[in-house]
């Protein structure tokens, strides 16, 4: 058996198993030996029926001391079953399994394993899961593997096709890191670790399998994202900056900055004078101010002579921040060209013409920017808005439309610094982490959908109010697997039912963007009183009249999303509300509302939601361009990320390339794992 072959291969994989495990990503015998456990149960030790503890899963062993019997109770089978060894007996109980009555045989010893209640003073142990007492088995006498599984497809099913499999190809699992590197990490071999992530001997075991696989994998990343960037170095800049009065334009905002504004300035100045090229990053809560620090960097840049150019990820944003410098910069004499894909071919050509000639001084837009059409008089500074909409490459290649223009990337979703000097180890990191005066608290509450009737009243008292509302839905349409509230279908309740009398549309994602910019504009202009949307207004829309945000089933939404979700309100003088209506029940869903309802600050909603649900869902791998990762957490296995990241650095520094013998083996690796498809996603 090779690694590279299908699963099909495997003993006890059929086609109905092999087609369920190729929807999860597991189409080779490498990818199954390498489908890592979600987590573990400690089933190493057998406790006696006389001791086992309530409201806790227990695992023993008993036999079957009474034949087991099926009940009906209200529509539902319940078979009940006596379990005993030498200290007592339990009842063990199974709801809709009617098989279990034939599958256990009166006499015969088994393990059971679940957890055990006390229902009407009888001690009991609901759907335990059961087999043979085997002192071999991969399901109890040990650390026991737990999969994340499709369903129909079982843990014990998962557990036997990895043992094999590992059993027919011990002997092809190959070291690809170099000897210096084990030997420096204190790593234990590569088929230990797969032995030991999958079925740990002990603890010790485990702790070094995954060490070692964590490490790997984090190695394997940092060696990428370093080719990717290659050498960032210093470039030496040709912009020459003499003017650095700034007077115009601070009159025109009139309002102060905030001292983390003035800061995160300083520093953008520091980069101008140094004779370097900037590459800055500027991260900061939303409604801290980015805008306002890019238009000074943008004014100074065009008061000295260049153009500067500002790529958003969307056309509705685009437009937004071209309304908003304009009104800035064309009082000051500086002239404003925007930019998309949405405007008229017409429109269009004026536009590179403008560009070109130099007439276009600030240039607004989306992707539009980097077309080959587009020619720059004299670029001196690129802003692209909210970074993990954008790759590294694209950046480049605006960046290139210019002689070594100054780069400044601005991102409202705050990374912890660990983090962000990782991902973004090519730019300098500024943190705006104050609020300007009078920004007001949004305060925010959690709902069940019995709050309906309650909340139509708060919108309409709102509306009264001459405010405005937005309401997010996850979905464009209905979907019939999942109850949902869909735009299309909630829109038409509110118009139609809920809210006749207010003026309700309904903006997502399908929509045209001239469709989109025209509901955007009638909305901003308080022509729309409740907007319903999906979360295509999620970055950077600015209504100061809107108060009221209501996001339905806020549990199919990271804390993150909320959070940029709720940041669309609270932006003019008035008292916002945020209100998150969900009927889940789940333990991720209520921390979430609980952290939510408890915090404004999005450096602390950011660090939570790393934690809860990992850095593959928080940036979204494919805007990122990293893999997702297998066994590696960004966030609670940052330490050993600090460690590879230095150990990649020092193998980058001395074989660029990996063309060294020692290095072949890696070199190959990155290239499998990071094939032709992923190479054209931008990191």
């Amino acid at each position: 058996m090779e690694l590279n072959e299908p699963i099909s291969v495997v003993k006890n994989i059929g086609e109905t198993r092999c087609k369920q495990l190729n929807k999860m990503g597991v189409e080779t015998v490498n990818d199954l030996i390498e489908y890592f456990p979600r987590d573990y149960e400690d089933k190493s030790l057998f406790v006696n029926i006389s001791d086992v503890v309530k409201g806790e899963v227990n695992t023993f062993k008993a036999k079957v001391s009474f034949n087991p019997e099926a009940h009906r109770v209200k529509g539902m089978v319940i078979v009940r079953a006596r379990l005993s060894d030498a200290t007592g007996s339990i009842d063990g109980v199974w709801f809709n399994q009617p098989y279990i009555k034939n599958s256990l045989v009166l006499g015969k010893e088994y393990v059971f394993s679940g957890k055990v209640t006390e229902k009407y003073n009888r001690i009991q142990v609901e759907s335990p899961e059961f087999e043979i007492f085997n002192p071999n088995s991969l399901n109890n006498g040990r650390i026991v593997p737990v999969y994340t599984l499709p369903a129909r497809l079982s843990q014990k099913v998962i557990r036997t096709v990895i043992r094999d499999a590992l059993i027919e190809v011990k002997d092809k699992i190959d070291e690809f890191l170099p000897k210096s590197i084990i030997k420096s990490m204190g790593l234990c071999s590569r088929l230990y670790a797969i032995k030991n992530i999958h079925f740990p001997q002990n603890d010790d075991a485990f702790f070094k399998a995954r060490y070692r696989l964590v490490a790997e994998e984090l190695l394997l990343l940092q060696m990428r994202l370093l080719q990717l960037k290659g050498d960032v170095g210093e470039k030496t800049s040709t912009v020459k900056i003499g003017n650095y009065d700034v007077s115009g334009i601070r009159n025109q905002l009139k309002f102060d900055l905030t001292n983390a504004q003035k800061k995160v300035l300083g520093e953008i100045f520091n980069d101008f004078s140094s004779g370097y090229v900037m590459n800055r990053l500027v991260q900061g809560d939303v409604g801290c101010g980015k805008t306002a620090v890019a238009m000074i960097a943008a004014y100074l840049i065009i008061n000295n002579g260049y153009q500067a150019v500002m790529m958003a990820p969307t056309d509705v944003l685009a437009n937004q921040h071209y309304e908003s410098f304009k009104a800035v910069f064309e009082p000051l004499g500086i002239s404003c060209q925007l930019l998309t894909s949405g405007i008229k071919k017409k429109e269009k050509n004026i536009a590179y013409k403008n560009i070109e000639n130099g007439t276009a001084q600030m240039i607004i837009g989306t992707h539009a920017l980097i077309q080959e059409k587009v020619v720059y008089n004299n670029l001196g500074l690129v802003i692209t808005d909210e970074q993990h909409r954008f790759g590294v490459r694209q950046r480049e290649m605006l960046a290139q439309k210019g002689e070594e223009p100054h780069v400044l990337v601005m991102t409202a979703t705050p990374i912890p610094r660990t983090l962000a000097l990782i991902l973004y180890g090519d730019l300098d990191i500024s943190t705006i982490n104050e609020l300007p005066p009078g920004r007001q608290k949004v305060d925010t509450f959690a709902v069940n959908h019995t709050y309906d009737n309650r909340l139509y009243a708060f919108i309409e008292k709102e509306v009264a109010k001459g405010r405005q509302c937005y309401i997010i839905c996850p979905m464009i349409e209905e979907n019939e697997k999942l109850d949902l509230r869909s735009v299309l279908k909630f829109t038409e309740e509110l118009k139609n039912d809920r809210l006749p009398d207010l003026r309700v549309e309904c903006m997502h994602g399908k929509l045209k963007n001239n469709e989109k910019q025209d509901i955007m504009d009638r909305f901003s202009s308080g022509e729309i009183d409740v907007l319903v949307s999906t979360t295509v207004i999620e970055v950077g829309v600015n209504v100061p009249n809107a108060t009221l945000m209501i996001i339905e089933n806020a549990e199919r939404f990271g804390l993150s999303a909320l959070h940029q979700l709720r940041g669309r309100v609270g932006r003019g003088g008035e008292k916002s509300y945020c209100v998150l209506v969900t009927d889940s029940k789940t333990k991720v869903a209520k921390e979430r509302m609980s952290i939510m309802c408890k915090s404004n600050d999005g450096f602390v909603i950011s660090e939570k939601d790393l934690h809860l649900r990992g850095p593959g869902d928080f940036f979204g791998t494919r805007q990122h361009g990293l893999p997702e990762m297998k066994i590696a957490n960004l966030y609670k296995d940052i330490n050993i990320l600090k460690d590879v990241q230095s150990v990649a650095i020092d193998l980058y520094k001395s074989d660029e390339n990996l063309e060294k013998k020692e290095n072949l083996l890696l070199k190959k690796r990155i290239e499998e794992l990071y094939s032709e498809e992923n190479k054209k996603i931008c990191l």
